[in-house]
């Protein structure tokens, strides 16, 4: 009896690839060995010596797949730069075109790359999502900011609380092509010049409504102090936004993130990065956070 296929995207340019290989480890270590897991890199082209590196970690029950998405978004690129900011690149879009770029797939998981599993991702794909369009877990940045907070209600009309993060994802494929969203999503892109805080994440939390599940925040634990987490519920850290252990030192649940990275090909890269991280970068971040 062959075993389940478990699909699994990531969007990634080769900036991020030393941070997306330590996801990919962390998830291969967590795995368990009853389904197949199928890792594809959504990107708009890479370096073939990062290819190369990132697929190393093909094994038994582990393919790893780079899907160029450039030709997918040739004609809407400038629409899509536009509605950037800070620090994001175009590549956070990518996940909008999943349903359409990958039919094959009935529901697929969606992670950014700065996270790290402590727990086994085939967890997050059994929930029951069949009256779905997508689960996630409420942002615990957006949801205890009272600017975000009014923001949200009043943009997307979303009730307190239910802002999801868009950086892990359940997402119900059929669902989303039976829905239009990524229709939808073009439209409003087209339609309407303004701002957003974070541009993929205030068009699904706006498109999905109504139709989200809403998760144990242990599956997009950020790492922010919380005396009322806890931490037996942990099955994955995001270092969104500025915290990132690869920058700074003291980030709440940097030693899982370590840990991971100590066996990966690019350890000694990346502890070089945070020894050449300057005041500048440090400046910036900060600007950036405000």
């Amino acid at each position: 009896m062959s075993k389940q296929i478990i699909p699994i995207f990531f969007s990634s340019d080769d900036n991020y690839i030393p941070f997306l290989s330590v996801a990919i480890n962390s998830l291969i270590l967590n795995a368990s060995k009853e389904y197949n897991y199928e890792i594809i890199i959504l990107n708009s082209g890479l370096n073939l010596d990062n290819i190369e590196r990132i697929s190393k970690y093909n094994g038994d029950n582990v393919k790893i797949k780079f899907e160029d998405v450039g030709p997918k978004i040739k004609n809407i690129t400038k629409d899509l730069e536009l509605r950037l900011r800070d620090y994001y690149s175009i590549s956070i879009f990518y996940r909008m075109f999943i349903p359409s770029l990958f039919k094959e797939y009935s529901k697929a998981i969606y992670l950014d790359a700065d996270i790290v599993l402590v727990d086994d991702i085939s967890k997050l794909y059994n929930e029951d999502i069949s009256n779905f369009l997508i689960a996630g877990v409420p942002d615990e940045v957006v949801n205890n900011n009272k600017y975000f907070m009014e923001y949200s209600e009043k943009l997307l009309d979303l009730k307190p609380g239910k802002y999801f993060n868009s950086g892990v994802l359940l997402m119900n494929l059929n669902e989303f092509r039976k829905d239009r969203i990524e229709e939808k999503f073009l439209h409003i892109l087209n339609k309407y010049n303004f701002d957003v805080v974070a541009p993929d994440q205030d068009y699904l939390n706006f498109l999905c409504k109504g139709k989200v599940k809403y998760l144990n925040r242990g599956w997009d634990r950020m790492p922010n102090p919380d005396e009322s987490f806890n931490n037996t519920d942990l099955h994955l850290i995001h270092f969104n936004m500025f915290q990132k252990p690869w920058n700074y030192n003291n980030v709440l649940y940097q030693e899982y993130f370590w840990k991971y990275a100590s066996s990966t090909d690019f350890f000694d890269e990346i502890r070089a990065m945070k020894n050449k991280y300057t005041l500048e970068d440090i400046k910036r971040d900060k600007k950036g956070e405000e």
